[in-house]
């Protein structure tokens, strides 16, 4: 009888661990882990980024997003499109073929075809190339992580293809060298004129040589009002005016290096690219450059981080003044 008894105990503890895994096996089917969502899905489920995803939409973009891996998108929230003049229903209104293929373009330029965290960004000015070919540069500071000079608000989003970073504005590429970049800026046309007529001393054409040069360098560019305050009322002002001085004044308002705004420190001196002591001050905040020759007439900048090839340029509402 005992051996009956243990053989019948056996088969039942048998058949409940069958059983048990069969359960088991079947919960395990009904109830399966959500696959992580791609780029694309994770933008469709933030509200923040629903301009994003009808630009990426009109774009014809949402398969390359979807489904290459390793990206790393800079997302630009909402009212990073609105300041520029960006809503969905302007978006999903595009027809013409050439204002979709700009949208497209600029949408590429926030993506890299690398997964890179916030943590691998440790130095400033960290040269990355875009899908549209154009550079953007990564910067890590006290303040956190920019992307040419814009704040990254929001790090590291994990997606299944790669990851998000948001930015508070539309990252903008870069229209050609700063000299183009200058030609092509509506407000801009008196320091054009002052490039040209710097250009016609000796040597000829030194200042557009320097600014379509390699570089990297920094420009603070004064607006046609800043000339107009200075005493250049218009081009013909600027073409009555020694070529020397002309140059003089522009290498003035050029740093030897790219500077992005959030690379601006209190109280620094850089060094122009007129080289020796011919320096100006920054001060913070607000954004302010003061010439040697300016006295206590600051310049406001007024506009930063227009980022061309071969630098950056900020724009400023006064003429500076060397030495």
């Amino acid at each position: 009888m005992k051996k009956i008894f243990n053989f019948r105990s056996l088969m039942l503890l048998l058949s409940f661990g069958l059983l048990t895994t069969v359960f088991t096996s079947c919960d395990k089917d009904d109830d399966p882990t959500p696959a992580a969502k791609n780029v694309v899905e994770t933008a469709q489920s933030d509200p923040n980024f629903s301009i994003l995803v009808a630009a990426v939409v009109k774009t014809g973009l949402t398969d390359a997003l979807a489904n290459t891996p390793n990206l790393t998108v800079f997302a630009p929230v909402n009212s990073a499109f609105t300041a520029i003049g960006y809503s969905e229903a302007s978006i999903n209104a595009l027809t013409s073929p050439a204002d979709i293929a700009k949208l497209k373009s600029v949408l590429q330029y926030h993506v890299l075809a690398e997964r890179i965290p916030a943590s691998a960004i440790t130095t400033a000015n960290i040269e990355k190339t875009t899908l549209n070919t154009n550079k953007l540069y990564a910067t890590k500071t006290a303040a956190g992580v920019f992307i040419n000079g814009v704040s990254v608000v929001t790090a590291d989003v994990s997606t299944s293809n790669g990851v998000i970073h948001a930015v508070s504005k539309v990252l903008l590429p870069p229209v050609g060298n700063i000299r183009e970049t200058a030609i092509a800026t509506p407000g801009f046309s008196l320091l054009v004129a002052a490039v040209l007529r710097a250009d016609a001393g000796t040597p000829a054409n030194e200042v557009s040589n320097a600014l379509t040069s390699a570089g990297p360098f920094t420009v603070f560019a004064p607006t046609d009002a800043a000339f107009i305050a200075a005493g250049f009322p218009d081009a013909a002002a600027i073409n009555a005016a020694d070529p020397a001085t002309i140059k003089k004044i522009l290498f003035y308002h050029v740093i030897p290096a790219r500077v992005f705004s959030c690379d601006l420190v209190n109280n620094s001196t850089p060094v122009t690219a007129l080289g020796g002591a011919q320096t100006v001050k920054i001060t913070l905040p607000p954004a302010r450059v003061t010439g040697l020759s300016n006295g206590s007439n600051a310049s406001n900048i007024t506009a930063t981080d227009i980022v061309a090839t071969n630098g950056t340029v900020h724009v400023i509402d006064r003429v500076l003044l060397p030495q």
